[in-house]
C-alpha cells in the first residue's frame, strides 16, 4: 500500500541565517553550496548543492517557491500520489523544502508529472526538480510544529481502507489539510460517470485520482488534488450544487485520507498519473459514441440554455440519457419532454391545485390540464425535461386518493389553455406566475432536499405559538394517523410521521402554504429521516 510510511522523519533547520545564505536561492535556478543543517548546534550533516534543473535522477527532490504559511503536510501531499514518502526537510526561512521518497522511480515519476502539470500550493506556482543528494539525514531534534505534524502522521498512518475490488484503496492521515474530497450524488437521476467528475472538479485545480463507488445505496467518489488548497476551494465552491437542473446534488466534505491508490483506470476508478494501468475487470469509461457527444461541448457554448448549472453540456445529460438507456427513434438520443401523462387518478378527488401541489415537490409545474373526456388522465407542464423526469421517477407507481397513479412522458410539448371564451369547466388552469413554485429561485436550499414521497414529512415556517399537539390535530384531520413527532431545537421546523405513504402524500396536498396562524404558511415536503 503506497502511502506515508512508518520511518517518516520531519527535519526543520534552526538558525535560518545559518543555512543558504545568499539573495539568489529563491529563483528557479537557484544554487544551493553546502547547506549544513545545524539543528542542536550539529553541523556534520551536509547538503551539497542542487545546482541546476538537469540533475541525475535521485530518491530526493528539491522544491522551491514554497508560500511562507505552507505546511509540512501540504509538502508530503505533493508526494504522496507517486509512492512513499520516507522523509522531509523543510527550510522556511527560504520558502523551501527537500522531499524523499523511497525509491528513484517513484521520484522520476513525480518530476515528469509536474513538469507538464507544474504543481501550485496555495494558489501560488512551485518548482520541483531532482536534488544532488541521494538520501536524506536529518537531525532527530524536530520543532514543536513539525514533531505534532508528524505525530498526527504516524497515528493512522497505517490504517488502510479498501473501497471495492475493481477501484483501489486509501491511506488515511488525520489531517484538516487532505488534498482529498468524498463526494456524494443525491437524487441521481441522471448517471454520473468519472469523466463529468473530472471536467467539473478540473476548474479548480489539477486532479490526480477519482474512485467511484455505492455505498449505501448512494453513489460516492473519492477525489484527489495534487493540492489541498484545490481541494478546500472546490469544496466551497460546489458543495450543494446541482450538476442537472433538480437533480445529481453534490455533497462534498473532506476525507480524513491523503492519497488514493488506484489499482486500474476503467469506468470506476482513474489514477491520471499512471496512464499505464490496466484497465482490470472494468469497462472502458464511456462508449466511444457517447463520449462523442461531450466533444460537441465547445459548439454548444454559443447556444442559450446549453449548459447545465454546473457548466456541463446538456449533450453530457443525454449522452447520460442514453447510457441509462432512453434512447428514441433510430436510436437517437431524446430529450426528456417537459409534459406528463398522469393516468388512473380518482377522478372525484383530484384537482388542478392538487396535482400542482403533488408535482411541485419535483419541479415548477407550469400548466395543469385534466382531460375533458377522460378524466382519470392529465396532462402536467414542468419547467424542464429534468423535472419532469424527476416528477415521473418519484411519483409514478404512488398511491394518491386510493389508486396507484401512472406518471409517463406525453407526446406533446406543451399544455394548451383553453380558447378565450371556452368554458372548461376549471380543468385546464395556468400556474406560471404562482407565487408557490419551490425551484424559481436560484440557488434554493429546495434543490438540496429533493427526496421520494415517505410517510415522514418535513414541516417548516412554524410559528412560535403554535404547539406539538397543534400540529398533530391539523395532519389527524386529513384523514390519517400521526404515529410521531419532533420538533427541531428552533421550533420553526419539525418531523412529522404519518402511518402510511399514501398518508403522507395526502396531507402534504392539504397542507402545503397552509395558513397556520400570523400569516405563517406552512411548508410541508417529504424526509429522508426517520423518527
Amino acid at each position: 500500500m503506497d502511502g506515508i510510511v512508518s520511518d517518516v522523519a520531519v527535519g526543520v533547520k534552526r538558525g535560518s541565517d545559518e543555512l543558504l545564505s545568499g539573495s539568489g536561492l529563491n529563483g528557479p535556478s537557484s544554487n544551493l553550496n553546502s547547506i549544513v543543517v545545524t539543528a542542536n548546534g550539529n553541523d556534520n550533516k551536509k547538503f551539497k548543492g542542487d545546482d541546476k534543473m538537469e540533475s541525475t535522477p535521485s530518491r530526493v527532490l528539491h522544491i522551491r517557491k514554497l508560500p511562507g504559511e505552507v505546511t509540512e503536510t501540504e509538502v508530503i501531499a505533493l508526494g504522496l500520489p507517486f509512492g512513499k514518502v520516507t522523509n522531509i526537510l523543510m527550510l522556511k526561512g527560504k520558502n523551501q523544502a527537500f522531499l524523499e521518497l523511497a525509491t528513484e522511480e517513484a521520484a522520476a515519476t513525480m518530476v515528469n508529472y509536474y513538469a507538464s502539470m507544474p504543481p501550485h500550493l496555495r494558489n501560488q506556482p512551485i518548482y520541483i526538480q531532482y536534488s544532488n543528494h541521494k538520501e536524506l539525514k536529518t537531525d532527530s531534534a524536530l520543532n514543536q510544529r513539525a514533531q505534532a505534524m508528524l505525530q498526527a502522521v504516524s497515528a493512522v498512518q497505517t490504517t488502510n481502507s479498501t473501497v471495492g475490488s475493481n477501484s483501489g484503496s486509501e491511506t488515511t492521515v488525520s489531517s484538516a489539510q487532505s488534498p482529498v474530497l468524498r463526494i456524494i450524488i443525491d437524487n441521481m437521476y441522471y448517471p454520473v460517470t468519472l469523466d463529468v467528475l473530472h471536467q467539473i472538479f478540473s476548474k479548480f485545480g489539477t486532479v490526480l485520482k477519482i474512485i467511484t463507488f455505492t455505498k449505501n445505496n448512494q453513489f460516492q467518489a473519492l477525489l484527489q488534488y495534487g493540492d489541498p488548497a484545490n481541494a478546500q476551494q472546490a469544496k466551497l465552491a460546489l458543495d450543494g450544487q446541482n450538476i442537472y437542473n433538480a437533480c445529481c446534488t453534490l455533497r462534498i466534505d473532506f476525507s480524513k485520507l491523503v492519497n488514493l491508490n488506484v489499482k486500474y483506470n476503467n469506468d470506476k476508478s482513474r489514477d491520471y498519473t499512471r496512464p499505464d494501468l490496466p484497465s482490470g475487470d472494468g469497462q472502458p469509461a464511456l462508449d466511444p459514441a457517447i463520449a462523442a457527444a461531450f466533444a460537441k461541448e465547445t459548439s454548444l457554448l454559443a447556444v442559450p440554455g446549453a449548459l447545465s448549472p454546473l457548466g456541463i453540456p446538456n449533450a453530457a445529460a443525454a449522452a447520460a440519457a442514453a447510457a441509462a438507456g432512453r434512447v428514441g427513434i433510430h436510436g437517437v438520443t431524446t430529450s426528456a419532454s417537459t409534459v406528463l401523462l398522469v393516468s388512473n387518478l380518482n377522478e372525484e378527488m383530484v384537482s388542478p391545485q392538487s396535482l400542482f401541489t403533488l408535482f411541485g415537490v419535483y419541479g415548477d409545474v407550469q400548466r395543469v390540464k385534466i382531460l375533458y373526456n377522460k378524466k382519470d388522465s392529465a396532462l402536467i407542464q414542468m419547467a424542464d425535461g429534468n423535472q419532469s423526469q424527476l416528477a415521473m421517477s418519484h411519483l409514478n407507481g404512488q398511491k394518491m386518493y386510493g389508486k396507484i397513479i401512472r406518471v409517463t412522458l406525453s407526446k406533446h410539448q406543451t399544455v394548451q389553455l383553453p380558447r378565450e371564451g371556452l368554458d372548461d369547466q376549471g380543468l385546464t388552469k395556468d400556474f406560471v406566475n404562482s407565487p408557490l413554485h419551490r425551484f424559481k429561485k436560484p440557488g434554493s436550499k429546495n434543490f438540496q432536499n429533493i427526496f421520494p414521497p415517505s410517510a415522514t414529512l418535513h414541516l417548516s415556517n412554524i410559528p412560535q405559538t403554535i404547539t406539538e399537539d397543534d400540529l398533530r390535530t391539523l395532519f389527524t384531520n386529513t384523514g390519517g394517523t400521526v404515529k410521531a413527532f419532533k420538533f427541531f431545537q428552533d421550533h420553526k421546523m419539525a418531523l412529522l410521521q404519518m402511518s402510511t405513504v399514501e398518508e403522507a402524500i395526502q396531507a402534504l396536498i392539504d397542507l402545503h402554504n397552509y395558513n397556520i396562524g400570523d400569516n405563517h404558511h406552512l411548508r410541508v415536503s417529504f424526509s429522508k429521516s426517520t423518527i
